[in-house]
C-alpha cells in the first residue's frame, strides 16, 4: 500500500481544490473548476460501485495499461477517458456551487475508503484500466487527481 499517495489523496487534495473558484479555468482541457471537481467525484463513485461503466478498451490491452497504473508516469496534458465515459464536452454541473461540489467530492473520498475496508479484497472495474483492488484504486486516483491539480496550476 502506497500511504503517501493515500494519504495525499485524504488530506491534501480537497484543501487544494477548495481554494479554486468553480468558474476558474485550466492550463488545458474544456472543464471549469467545478467541472472538475464533479468529474474526480464521479470517478470516487466508480471506484465504489455507485456509478458503473463496462470495459471500454479491449481485454488484450490491460496489461499496458496496468504497467502505466505502475509507473512513476503521469497523465499527459488533455489525456482525454473514452469517449462513451465522459464524452467530448464537460458534463453539465450537477450541483449548485463549488462549496456543494467540493462537499461531494469530500464525501466520495471517505465512501472510498470506507467501502474498502468494509469489503476487504474486493475488485471493482474502471473503464480503461479493467478490475482494481483498493491500493490499485489509490495509484489511480492519485494520477488522475495529481493530473487536475497540474491541469489548475496548483502542483
Amino acid at each position: 500500500m502506497d500511504t503517501e499517495k493515500l494519504n495525499f489523496i485524504r488530506n491534501e487534495f480537497v484543501p487544494k481544490v477548495k481554494t479554486l473558484p468553480g468558474g476558474a479555468t485550466g492550463k488545458w482541457g474544456k472543464m471549469n473548476a467545478q467541472q472538475m471537481t464533479e468529474h474526480v467525484t464521479t470517478f470516487f463513485n466508480v471506484s465504489t460501485e455507485k456509478i458503473k461503466f463496462p470495459l471500454s478498451v479491449p481485454e488484450e490491452h490491460l496489461p499496458k495499461y496496468r504497467e502505466f497504473l505502475f509507473s512513476d508516469k503521469q497523465f499527459r496534458e488533455n489525456t482525454k477517458a473514452p469517449g462513451n465515459v465522459i464524452g467530448e464536452e464537460p458534463l453539465p454541473l450537477r450541483y449548485e456551487n463549488m462549496e456543494q461540489a467540493v462537499n461531494k467530492l469530500a464525501a466520495s473520498i471517505r465512501n472510498f475508503e470506507t467501502y474498502f475496508n468494509t469489503n476487504p479484497g474486493k475488485t471493482t472495474t474502471h473503464p480503461v484500466f479493467g478490475p482494481l483492488n483498493f491500493e490499485e484504486w489509490v495509484l489511480l486516483h492519485y494520477k488522475h487527481v495529481t493530473h487536475h491539480l497540474r491541469q489548475f496550476g496548483l502542483l
